[in-house]
């Protein structure tokens, strides 16, 4: 969460309800967060020295602006960049992708490769699972079980070659827009 917080501080900075409101107006898509956590993480970012206060509201409330430091500046980067580590690809994937458009234009498409690395790895692990577990003898009690068991894995097979399919056509758009242009968001298309 608090690289997520930091990409919001970078593309304006705001106050501890104006990340809540982020967080349920966009964020909330791939991650979700209470106003505590969100509380807690600007508390550690602060003490890390990654944010700070970059005004104050005089008044009762005394409303606090955060921004992000140079050197959380610095831990954004390193961690969009970065291997993507963590185990749900989506909270992996796509707080990367949502933020993507806060790196150079020549740092993206090493990041969109990263993340389609990631989904293959995923992917064969998967794949090799459901080998390994193809022909397997059931016992009688436990097939209904399975078959919902083997229907998740099916489940999560079909959504990573989806993942894949969707962050390598990504890629490909970002690459052919070339550098300093802007590329078209992909709409979804209308029921």
């Amino acid at each position: 969460m608090s690289h997520v917080i930091l990409g919001l501080l970078l593309i304006s900075p705001m106050s501890l309800y104006d990340l809540v409101k982020a967080f349920e107006a966009g964020v909330s898509l791939f991650y979700s967060a209470s106003s505590g956590s969100i509380k807690r993480a600007l508390d550690n970012l602060l003490r890390q020295g990654l944010i700070e206060v970059a005004s104050v509201d005089p008044g009762a409330r005394g409303r606090k602006v955060y921004r992000v430091t140079e050197a959380g500046h610095q831990e954004f980067r390193a961690w969009m960049t970065g291997e993507p580590a963590g185990q749900d690809l989506e909270t992996v994937a796509l707080p990367r992708l949502y933020f993507l458009g806060l790196l150079e234009p020549d740092e993206r498409a090493p990041v969109l490769h990263r993340i389609t690395a990631r989904i293959e790895a995923d992917l064969a692990r998967l794949t090799g699972l459901s080998e390994h577990l193809d022909g397997r003898d059931i016992p009688e009690g436990l097939r209904d079980v399975a078959r919902h068991q083997f229907a998740t894995l099916d489940y999560g097979i079909a959504t990573h070659r989806f993942a894949l399919d969707w962050f390598r056509r990504h890629a490909e758009r970002q690459e052919d827009a070339g550098p300093g242009e802007a590329e078209p968001a992909p709409r979804p298309e209308p029921d």
